[in-house]
């Protein structure tokens, strides 16, 4: 376990200098030349923290639970990237850093407080920290998503957006049922076929819009990329206790693979509607 210090004085960074030369890249890029018309990304696939943040003032083994990242997501997402031939865009960071799936003007975008554990480098965060947490990690991750949406876009292509996150077996005192959760709002046409072939799945226990919903509301990063535009999208939740060995985000990967590939063989999926855009 590494000694902390929790001194006001150590949050207080620049931009220039919030991201060292030992700090990780702000942005994964897996599979980048696969060639199926989807766009696969994680959210919360780390929980690294910058150096000069000095972990947030949190004992190692706290942001490594829950709280820190999505526990597996980022190793289905690297595995789905090669079954499914698509690229995976994943953030470089931990959500206690800066949650990439909420917009920057959420109060929880830099949560103070993660179920119920205090967070003492998010306790008081000025102005200029904020935006220098955003322009270092925020802003990379969805300037690569759109790069990656654009360029199939200009191609002609109607790309989908899917993304991997996975949850904790129990919240609240309350043990999840579910293995996996489909999360969607306007748009089912990946959603509704998604929970049939999942539900069709031996042992598989299947939350439609649990233990989250995407209408409550919808995720930043989906709402931006897709739902804001029209195009098909769906966002998955796996539960972590079943991605705890590699052979467990392995088969789960190869499972989301064989659901989902008769859903993206479909030609009429790739199309745009505006009906079903955020509304303004």
């Amino acid at each position: 376990m590494r000694h902390t210090t929790t001194g006001r004085h150590i949050f207080a960074m620049s931009h220039a200098v919030l991201l060292g030369p030992d700090d990780p890249a702000p942005v994964e890029l897996c599979h980048a030349k696969g060639r199926e018309r989807v766009v696969l990304v994680c959210d919360h696939a780390s929980r690294a923290v910058p150096r000069g943040l000095d972990s947030l003032g949190l004992a190692d083994d706290i942001i490594a639970q829950h709280i820190g990242w999505d526990i597996g997501a980022a190793e289905v997402a690297r595995h789905l990237a090669k079954y499914l031939d698509a690229p995976a865009i994943l953030c470089g960071y931990s959500r206690l850093v800066i949650d990439c799936n909420r917009a920057p003007d959420n109060p929880g975008s830099i949560p103070p407080v993660s179920d119920g554990i205090a967070i003492p480098g998010n306790a008081s965060v000025s102005e200029a920290e904020r935006l220098a947490r955003r322009a270092a990690i925020f802003e990379p991750y969805h300037a690569a998503i759109a790069a990656q949406v654009a360029a199939l876009t200009t191609k002609d292509v109607v790309p989908v957006v899917i993304a991997i996150h996975s949850f904790t077996p129990e919240m609240n005192g309350f043990k999840r049922p579910w293995h996996v959760g489909v999360l969607w709002d306007r748009d089912g046409r990946i959603a509704q076929p998604l929970l049939g072939a999942l539900q069709n799945e031996a042992g598989v226990v299947v939350g439609d819009n649990e233990p989250y919903s995407a209408r409550e509301p919808e995720g930043y990063t989906p709402e931006h990329h897709a739902a804001s535009r029209g195009l098909p999208h769906v966002a998955i939740e796996l539960r972590q206790d079943l991605l705890l060995q590699e052979i467990g985000c392995v088969e789960w990967a190869q499972r989301l693979a064989r659901c989902l590939e008769p859903i993206l063989e479909k030609p009429s999926l790739y199309a745009a509607i505006a009906s079903l855009a955020s509304p303004s």
